[in-house]
């Protein structure tokens, strides 16, 4: 018997009937539709990534209470300036993120602020999951798999914007947070809840990839990790006069940098 795909014609059709609709999320409050560059939901076990100018506003929203956004940051024309996320939290003093957090890169820059966050439920330590883990933990971590791993993902965002397996440096996990215990280990604290979100602004030009998969430490045995919503706008950068910019002494020294890199480049 012939295969269903066993012609050219039948290959496309069939193709075809495997496309669905892109599930855009609507605009968030304040933002017009039209405004908006980037509008996806991302599934869990899958990811994706876009290049955004200095100034954008990126918002990530956990619609279910399920998600968890594995992200990683690039200066867009110098991706060798990344998000370190080590130094995030030793030069802020906390590793705990939400509003008011800088991203920085490991020049002291800052790739971006978190101006907005309604789940405070973040782990900047753990980083994400592994091809041998979620193998060991699920059976496969490949990802054309039911149970992909977050670096493989990630690696594949990372190919289609010409960047390999030693440009990955650790990720940040969004809606899944985490605690250190007086005695050091890791505590997972899960999400807040559905309807949460967090909102970024991109003090440079950025490279974002981000994978939405279940978080290292989750204790549950089945693969489960609900949809992640994504909106992008235009923006103006962090300067003078923003709350942010002298919010600590480390900020300001930090917005500094940016400011006047950015400047010479004439971004």
């Amino acid at each position: 018997m012939r295969s269903a795909t066993g012609t050219t014609y039948a290959a496309r059709d069939h193709a075809r009937a495997q496309a669905t609709a892109v599930d855009r999320p609507g605009a968030p409050p304040g933002v017009a539709a039209e405004e908006l560059v980037w509008a996806e939901t991302v599934p869990g076990g899958n990811y994706s990534h876009k290049v955004l100018a200095r100034g954008s506003s990126l918002r990530f929203a956990d619609p279910t209470g399920d998600a968890c956004a594995h992200l990683l940051l690039y200066v867009a024309d110098r991706p060798w300036e990344r998000l370190n996320t080590a130094d995030t939290t030793k030069v802020q003093w906390n590793a705990y993120l939400g509003a008011g957090s800088l991203l920085l890169s490991d020049q002291g820059r800052v790739l971006a602020t978190v101006t907005e966050d309604s789940s405070g439920r973040h782990d900047a330590l753990c980083g994400t999951s592994t091809l041998a883990r979620n193998t060991a933990r699920y059976g496969d971590g490949t990802p054309q798999s039911a149970s992909p791993a977050g670096r493989e993902l990630l690696l594949l965002a990372a190919a289609k914007n010409g960047l390999g397996p030693r440009d990955l440096g650790p990720s940040l996990s969004l809606f899944q947070g985490v605690r250190v215990g007086p005695d050091g280990a890791l505590e997972h604290l899960g999400p807040a809840g559905p309807g949460t979100a967090l909102t970024l602004r991109a003090e440079q030009p950025l490279t974002v990839l981000v994978a939405n998969v279940p978080h290292p430490l989750d204790p549950r045995a089945e693969y489960r990790c609900g949809p992640l919503e994504v909106t992008a706008w235009p923006g103006t950068a962090t300067g003078p006069g923003d709350p942010w910019w002298d919010a600590t002494p480390e900020a300001h020294r930090a917005y500094l940098n940016t400011a006047e890199f950015c400047a010479a480049r004439g971004i």
